[in-house]
C-alpha cells in the first residue's frame, strides 16, 4: 500500500457516560468511512473520561473500568471497525484479569482482530498501573502502526523504540494543552471562564488554543518525534473543559519529516484528514540517520543512573 488515507479526532468527552462519548466517536466514524479513511485515531481515555479520575476512589474506578477485548466498549469498536472495514483508536480504563486497572488505549482492526496499549507513564491515579511493553502492529491493509499515550511520547527513547519495531505509522493519543506545567516555560492553565464563555470570546480562546499553552507547546517537540524516527504522527487531543482545565484539540497529522499534512484550528469538536504517502518513509531523514546508529555506545541509555523515580512524582511534585 503506497497511500493510506487516516483521520484524527479532537472531542470534548463527557467525564463518566461512555455511552454519550461513545456515540460521538460512532459519529465520527461514520462521516469518515463517507471519505475513504482507513484509519480514524480519537483521544487518550475518550470513552471513559480522563482528568476527573484523578479524584476517583479505586472502586469508582473499577466502575469505569472494562475488561479489554470483551468488554462492550471495545466490542462496540469491533462492530464498527468490521462493518466500515476501519481501523479505530480510542482509549479508556482496563480492567486486567489479575485486577489490576491501566490507562489502555484500544485498536480495533478491520478483521476484527484486536490491540490494545497500556500507558507506559500512568499519573492520573495512584490505583491505576503503567504498562511494561511497547504495542506494534500491522493492520490487513499492510500497514505498521505503533501507539504511544500522551506521557509516553515526551520520553525519546520510547519513540525510538517504536521505529526500531517497524512502525511506519505512530498513533499519538492525548488529552493535553492547558496543562499546569511545573516548568516556567511549559504549558499553562487556560481560564475554564474563557470556555464557558466561548460564544462571545472565541478570538481570545483561540489565541490561547495556538499559542504557548497549546499548539505553540507541542511544535517544540513533536514533530521531532516523526522526523528523527521517520514516521508519520497522529495527534489525537481532547478539547474543551475537563474538570478544572481546559484542553486545547490541536488534532494534527505529521508526516516522517515532521511537517503538518493537517491541523485542526477549531476550538470545539473536529476531524481532520490526510493521505498517507508511504514510499516517503524509506527515504525520510530519520530513517536515513537511524541507518547510520552505533548502538554500542548507547549503553548508559539502558542503564538506570540513579535519577529515576515515578512518573506520577515527576508530574505532581510542584502542584
Amino acid at each position: 500500500m503506497e497511500t493510506y488515507k487516516t483521520a484524527t479526532v479532537q472531542f470534548q468527552h463527557t467525564p463518566g457516560n461512555k455511552e454519550d462519548n461513545l456515540e460521538i466517536i460512532t459519529a465520527y466514524v461514520d462521516e469518515a468511512r463517507k471519505d475513504g479513511v482507513k484509519l480514524i485515531v480519537f483521544p487518550e481515555m475518550c470513552i471513559t473520561g480522563y482528568w476527573h479520575v484523578r479524584n476517583l476512589s479505586k472502586e469508582d474506578i473499577q466502575l469505569l473500568a472494562e475488561p479489554v477485548p470483551k468488554g462492550p466498549s471495545t466490542q462496540k469498536l469491533v462492530q464498527l471497525a468490521t462493518k466500515y472495514k476501519m481501523t479505530i483508536g480510542a482509549g479508556l480504563i482496563e480492567s486486567a484479569e489479575n485486577g489490576s486497572l491501566y490507562n489502555t488505549y484500544v485498536v480495533t482492526l478491520s478483521d476484527g482482530s484486536v490491540h490494545k496499549h497500556r500507558k507506559l507513564h500512568t499519573f492520573i491515579s495512584a490505583h491505576m498501573e503503567s504498562g511494561n511493553s511497547y504495542t506494534v502492529f500491522d493492520t490487513p491493509e499492510g500497514v505498521r502502526l505503533g501507539v504511544l499515550i500522551c506521557y509516553d511520547n515526551n520520553i525519546i527513547e520510547n519513540a525510538r523504540m517504536t521505529s526500531l519495531l517497524g512502525a511506519e505509522v505512530l498513533l499519538a493519543p492525548h488529552q493535553s494543552g492547558g496543562c499546569n506545567s511545573a516548568s516556567p516555560k511549559g504549558m499553562k492553565t487556560i481560564d475554564p471562564q474563557l470556555w464557558e464563555e466561548r460564544e462571545t470570546r472565541a478570538d481570545e480562546l483561540l489565541a490561547e488554543f495556538q499559542g504557548p499553552k497549546g499548539r505553540g507547546w507541542l511544535m517544540r517537540w513533536l514533530p521531532s518525534r516523526a522526523h528523527d524516527n521517520g514516521m508519520f504522527l497522529l495527534f489525537s487531543n481532547g478539547v474543551g473543559r475537563d474538570d478544572d482545565e481546559v484542553r486545547t484539540g490541536n488534532a494534527m497529522i505529521l508526516d516522517p519529516y515532521g511537517e503538518v499534512l493537517a491541523e485542526s484550528k477549531a476550538i470545539g469538536n473536529d476531524m481532520v484528514i490526510a493521505e498517507l504517502d508511504l514510499s516517503l518513509i524509506p527515504t525520510s531523514n530519520g530513517k536515513r540517520w537511524m541507518k547510520a546508529r552505533r548502538p554500542e555506545l548507547y549503553s548508559l541509555i539502558a542503564q538506570r543512573t540513579g535519577e529515576e523515580e515515578e512518573t506520577r512524582k515527576v508530574r505532581f511534585r510542584y502542584e
